[in-house]
């Protein structure tokens, strides 16, 4: 979802319903150009991985979800998920917050809590349906959660550590998604305009140009030298 530009968020408000079907109904991201490459990296030890910046409300990053995450359950490979807040969104902020609370009993818990409100994003629609939906997940794993989640705002300062960091990225919509590589004979990263088209044809090109030369390749490079 494109972010508004502060002129235009008096408007938002009559126009979310609209703006929300429409970019379901394309379902292709913006192309941006990158002016800090610094985080399009993988995480140390991965060749490849899946880097995304998305708001937990955004009707786009919900449909592109699925795509991100049965790819990276077939490849194996790293997905680096970072929040970027949609200004007028009234509950992605908190849905950010409790992500990352359970993020600290596991990672996976975490992501679990990210798939999940993606796949119930019809049914939250202000701050006290989030919260009913997250005791329910909550009770669910045989969680209680605490009276208050981030009383000491640790939590909402990475979120906007989060969004600083997209903003150095030129990150101007939601989701914005990218396939990177370490040393990569190819691009060392590439924006995944339509995941559900072109992921997994990215992420096969990334292995490829990341792939260890053969021991035949090598000999063979040795032997013309």
């Amino acid at each position: 979802m494109r972010l508004p530009r502060p002129t235009q968020l008096v408007r938002i408000p009559a126009l979310a319903a609209a703006l929300c079907l429409s970019v379901i109904a394309v379902h292709a991201q913006t192309p941006i150009q990158v002016l800090d490459a610094s985080a399009l990296h993988p995480p140390a030890g991965a060749r490849v991985a899946i880097v995304e910046f998305a708001d937990l409300q955004c009707p786009a990053c919900a449909a592109a979800n699925p795509t991100l995450k049965a790819a990276v359950a077939q490849y194996k490979i790293p997905w680096v998920r970072h929040d970027y807040l949609i200004p007028y969104h009234n509950w992605s902020r908190n849905a950010a917050i409790n992500a990352r609370w359970f993020d600290l009993k596991s990672k996976s818990l975490g992501d679990d809590y990210r798939d999940q409100v993606f796949a119930s994003q019809a049914s939250i629609y202000n701050p006290d349906s989030l919260n009913q939906f997250t005791q329910k997940f909550a009770q669910s794993h045989g969680i209680t959660l605490p009276f208050a989640i981030d009383p000491q705002g640790k939590f909402a300062n990475d979120i906007n550590a989060d969004i600083a960091l997209g903003k150095r990225v030129g990150i101007s919509s939601t989701p914005t998604i990218f396939v990177v590589t370490a040393g990569s004979k190819g691009a060392p990263y590439t924006q995944v305009l339509k995941p559900a088209q072109d992921l997994y044809t990215t992420i096969d090109r990334a292995i490829a140009d990341t792939a260890p030369a053969s021991k035949s390749a090598v000999a063979k490079t040795t032997l013309a030298k």
